[in-house]
């Protein structure tokens, strides 16, 4: 099929992390073993949230749909790319292409406004406790939920619609493991400074916006815990925020120098790293530090245990 002379690209080779078949097979089972220790993990997380009252709070409700979200986040990159290390032909179709893409961009803007919530709901306990009841009430933190997901729905259906107007023409080579936006422009034929400029102002309004608020949350937060008078009042208080900052810091800071950096910066094996880091490690760990920082879930997974030892 020809447009204007020129042949439309139908599919798109995604490259290798290694042309080594060998290194092909290990990195496999390397990115499987993670797979399966996210959703293993994740699962535990809201198995546990929901088997336990005493997680029936806020705090555990966000976290019950964050890993929620970093299952889908998982999912959408990895079955594929799992795939791809042991065919032979490592082929997507440009509307597949496009749809991981969307799948991708919403469940990043979701995770980022989950995120801006939880901090939301720090905010409330620890700067403003007497009227924390009211303010995170169950009807709140489900529009605050549903919110996070309208978001970052409109996030990525704005950088789709403009993504559909773009003509591949060749080559159709993705200089990466799976469809994600920046790479996906350099293969096109047409103007993409539309996109660029809809790409980098939608991941300041969506992206940089919550960040700024989480960012401008923890510092009415810390200004707070320092005025405690007792020690242990400070570190009880700081507990049950580090969790989270560890998490924030682990998507914000590799996302948005993978999707703001200049051209003059950017590099194949650079942009894997980054792209690896966020959206295959950070699903991955979130439960783990959860887990291991968490005091009052670490007593869950415990009690849990004990049950299934029970019942045998």
């Amino acid at each position: 099929m020809t447009m204007k002379n020129k042949t439309t690209v139908t599919e798109f080779i995604l490259l290798r992390l290694s042309s080594d078949t060998q290194m092909q097979i290990f990195l496999f089972l390397v990115f499987l073993v993670i797979y399966l220790i996210t959703l293993s993990g994740n699962i535990v997380i809201m198995v546990v949230i929901r088997a336990d009252s005493h997680l029936h709070t806020p705090m555990y409700f966000f976290l019950f749909n964050l890993s929620f979200v970093d299952i889908c986040y998982s999912s959408v990159m990895v079955p594929n790319m799992l795939m791809n290390f042991l065919a032979e032909h490592k082929t997507i179709s440009v509307n597949s292409c496009i749809a991981q893409m969307f799948l991708f961009i919403l469940s990043v803007g979701a995770d980022s406004f989950i995120l801006l919530a939880m901090a939301y709901d720090r905010y409330a306990a620890i700067c403003d406790p007497l009227h924390y009841v009211q303010t995170m009430r169950k009807g709140i933190c489900v529009q605050l939920v549903s919110g996070a997901w309208i978001m970052g729905f409109f996030y990525a259906l704005l950088n789709t619609v403009f993504a559909l107007k773009l003509h591949f023409c060749g080559p159709n080579q993705i200089s990466h493991f799976s469809c994600e936006l920046p790479p996906l422009l350099q293969l096109s034929c047409t103007e993409i400074l539309t996109n660029q400029v809809v790409l980098l102002t939608s991941a300041v309004v969506f992206g940089l916006r919550s960040f700024l608020l989480t960012l401008i949350s923890y510092i009415h937060i810390i200004s707070t815990i320092l005025r405690i008078r007792f020690v242990e009042g400070r570190r009880k208080a700081f507990s049950t925020c580090s969790s989270h900052l560890i998490v924030v810091g682990l998507l914000y800071l590799t996302a948005f120098f993978q999707y703001t950096k200049p051209s003059s910066v950017s590099s194949v094996v650079l942009d894997k790293m980054f792209s690896i880091q966020y959206s295959i490690l950070t699903p991955m760990l979130n439960p783990i530090v959860y887990s291991l920082k968490n005091k009052e879930v670490k007593i869950a997974v415990g009690k849990m245990l004990q049950k299934f030892k029970f019942l045998k």
